[in-house]
């Protein structure tokens, strides 16, 4: 498992090859089996395997290619609908439309997709990780159809590799391990902390061709600015409020 992780990549590329449904399965009740909040699974996975759907996808991620060019598409959910009509047909009053429980199915939602990711990766499979899932969520929600309660957290392309990418860089772990108490950082301790990745010859290059001076303004500044943040918290709140979390 050691030697496994230390070298894992993210494949965005995939031969035209089916993932066997039987293997699908088994991974994904495998991970079922992951850490859960009060032992509920408060996540639900959708499986996207038709070329058509995916195109419908490809828009909420920006378009990335992996989108509709993987054999498989999982949207993992952070689902309080399924508990909810549970206790309804048991006699139980839910109160789960709040944003505590948006947090506890969401984590849960992420725990699933880890260690889905663990075991798709261990099996041979290639695995990318889709941030653009909470940047776009209302056009997911429609295209899934996803009803109250339940809230797109994730989403892998899942399928065999057909690329063998350069492993990206780490920071150490002395830059994110805190013994006892939460330690702050000094100015000495980002600059130990960021050397290596700065002086990485592509984080230089990347700098050059957008015409900045350090590598923290092309992400400050391009990459991940204030502005978009700010407009995308409000389109992923405005999501939560229809989802019936707020």
């Amino acid at each position: 498992m050691k030697e496994w992780i230390q070298s894992r990549r993210t494949i965005r590329k995939y031969k035209s090859v089916p993932v066997d449904d039987a293997l699908l399965n088994e991974l994904l009740a495998l991970a079922g089996r992951t850490q859960t909040m009060g032992n509920l699974q408060l996540y639900s996975v959708v499986v996207t395997r038709s070329q058509e759907q995916k195109e419908r996808l490809s828009p909420a991620h920006f378009g990335q290619p992996m989108v509709t060019q993987a054999p498989v598409v999982l949207t993992i959910c952070a689902d309080f609908n399924r508990t909810s009509e549970w206790c309804r047909q048991r006699k139980a009053n839910p109160g789960y439309d709040n944003f505590l429980s948006f947090i506890n199915a969401a984590s849960d939602a992420l725990l699933f997709t880890q260690t889905f990711s663990c075991l798709a990766e261990e099996a041979g499979l290639g695995v990318c990780y889709l941030g653009t899932t909470v940047y776009q969520p209302l056009q997911i929600i429609e295209t899934l159809q996803l009803p109250r309660l339940v809230m797109p957290v994730a989403t892998l392309t899942v399928g065999w590799p057909d690329e063998s990418p350069a492993l990206s860089d780490r920071l150490p772990v002395a830059a994110f391990v805190h013994d006892e108490t939460y330690h702050n950082y000094s100015p000495a301790d980002i600059d130990q902390h960021y050397a290596a990745k700065e002086s990485l010859p592509e984080n230089q290059h990347f700098v050059s061709i957008n015409h900045k001076e350090t590598l923290a303004q092309v992400f400050a500044e391009i990459r991940y600015t204030k502005k978009d943040n700010e407009a995308l918290s409000q389109v992923f709140l405005d999501a939560l409020r229809q989802q019936g979390f707020l």
